[in-house]
């Protein structure tokens, strides 16, 4: 398993992990949003992406983990927390102060062993 900073995969490679790993897909150009992420992290079995993690940024103090996936045959390896855990050394090596996360309930003890702790927060569906 090799964890690769900006690997920069192919839009097949991603929408490939998305539809392994959350089902219904609608496939899309990812080119824009990876030029614009403070870093994006891919996890490999070979040739194959097997995990992905994004940095967002604010362009200042904060920085955002998103998109955190592993495809269902790799999970359970340790994939998710390591991907997690090099994300946080890119995201303070790249200048972000703070790093934020928002995640379903179910994934709690996830991000609270990754070292997130809990915070209020707000969200409005746009």
């Amino acid at each position: 398993m090799v964890i690769k900073v900006d690997p920069f995969p192919s839009d097949d490679e991603l929408n490939g992990l998305w539809v392994e790993a959350w089902g219904a897909h609608e496939a899309r150009d990812f080119g824009k949003v990876l030029a614009r992420s403070l870093a994006h992290l891919g996890a490999y079995e070979g040739p194959r992406l097997v995990g992905f993690v994004n940095v967002a940024t604010d362009g200042g103090l904060h920085a955002f983990i998103l998109d955190t996936c592993v495809t269902p045959d790799m999970r359970g390896k340790g994939i998710a927390t390591m991907l997690v855990e090099e994300a946080i050394r890119v995201a303070r090596d790249r200048g972000a102060t703070w790093l934020h996360v928002d995640f379903e309930p179910h994934l709690v003890s996830f991000y609270r062993g990754c070292g997130f702790r809990s915070t209020e927060a707000g969200l409005i569906q746009l």
